[in-house]
């Protein structure tokens, strides 16, 4: 058999790419130029550098391969003991408390994929990508190479490779998804168990006594609605316990701009004004519910999460969706509305052999309840209720 001659080719922008040959590597329900293009331009580079391998085949272009390079506080991903050594540690050197990481994937979307044209096989272009990586991220001056949050099915086709070449595995956050029934919203509630279906009943019940709340899905929102969005959207942030990136006005103004981009939104109806909004992209059958914003002076009984999230629902089935995808946080929401959890997996490499070793080492004491509270406080549920085969995957 005559050897494969691949070509890798470097680009700082996604735009930079034929529209084609994106088209035919990330296909629905994958995020495609309209996502990478909205990341490249809003304005997040003091966070993240991003940049595009193109992959060639024989002359042949075959593949996009989405990159982005960050400095990575070691307290997001490490258990609480292993980050108090760290601490001590980066006294005398910040590398064991940041760490500049090459990224294959995005920040900001819940499976790091390598888009291929239809037909096209991982396994034909990996060892030369990986070897191409490495090359990179010491031109970079990276000192750890990530292939970021990896579904199941892409661990079991190149989690042996990946090994091969002195990577690790990583638990990572997992995904949350919803497979969806029915057109109507009492066929989603029939889909919960018991007690989550009586939960959501009586939280929603509570919240229409508080009030009412107008609901609608729009697209192409004016720059005066767009401003009230982001403003929930940093209320929602700075809540948070876990924070990853920090996105700008110019992103959603950029990403608004897409046909794909749908904002749910509720208002109170007293006083006109927005409480709540989720972005949610259609791509395929698969409804993404992206970022979210919550006015959290509506305390108590008001639960508008929770209310969002019905709102959600009921327009997803209304459109014909098969499947709500919704993130890597909020868990314990997440499990009461009845989402299957999706184990997600990074596979890294440290360039220096003594820190690699280290951080094998501190990768094996990280487990779901080491990352988050929830995920902790949810573990004995999921090792014996009907998400366990998420849990175990």
């Amino acid at each position: 058999m005559v050897p494969l001659h691949i070509d890798i080719q470097w680009f700082n922008q996604a735009e930079e790419i034929p529209q084609e040959l994106w088209e035919l590597c990330f296909q629905p329900p994958l995020e495609g130029l309209w996502w990478y293009d909205a990341l490249d331009r809003c304005g997040i580079d003091d966070q993240f550098t991003f940049a595009y391998a193109v992959i060639a085949r024989d002359g042949v272009r075959i593949g996009i391969v989405p990159t982005f390079l960050m400095d990575v506080p070691l307290d997001i991903v490490a258990p609480a003991g292993i980050v108090r050594i760290a601490e001590i540690l980066s006294k005398f050197t910040k590398r064991f408390q940041y760490q500049r990481t090459l990224f294959v994937g995005s920040p900001c979307s819940d499976e790091g994929t390598v888009g291929l044209v239809p037909d096209e096989d991982i396994t034909d272009i990996l060892p030369a990508l990986q070897r191409e990586l490495d090359v990179r991220a010491r031109h970079l001056k990276a000192s750890m190479v990530v292939w970021k949050d990896l579904p199941y099915e892409s661990v079991e086709k190149i989690g042996s490779i990946l090994n091969s070449f002195g990577l690790f595995s990583l638990v990572s956050y997992p995904g949350t998804l919803i497979k969806l029934q029915g057109g109507e919203f009492d066929d989603y509630m029939r889909t919960l168990s018991s007690s989550q279906r009586n939960k959501l009943k009586k939280k929603l019940r509570l919240s229409n006594k508080r009030g009412t709340l107008n609901e609608s899905v729009i697209q192409y929102p004016d720059e005066e609605l767009l401003r009230e969005i982001f403003i929930l959207f940093l209320k929602t942030y700075e809540h948070g316990n876990t924070k990853f990136e920090r996105l700008t006005l110019k992103f959603f103004e950029l990403i608004a701009a897409q046909p794909v981009s749908h904002f749910i939104l509720l208002r109170d109806t007293e006083n006109g004004k927005l409480v709540a909004f989720m972005l949610c992209f259609v791509t395929g059958k698969r409804l993404i519910n992206k970022f979210i914003g919550i006015d959290y002076s509506y305390k108590g009984d008001w639960f508008l999460y929770f209310r969002l999230w019905a709102a959600a629902v009921a327009w997803a089935l209304s459109i014909g969706a098969e499947e709500l995808q919704s993130g890597q946080t909020g868990y314990q929401a997440k499990y009461d509305l009845g989402h299957k959890f999706v184990p997600l997996y990074n596979y890294c490499r440290h360039l220096s052999p003594v820190v690699h070793i280290i951080f094998k080492k501190i990768a094996s004491h990280i487990s779901w309840s080491t990352l988050d509270d929830d995920l902790a406080n949810l573990e004995p549920v999921l090792k014996k209720g009907p998400e366990a085969q998420y849990a175990s995957s």
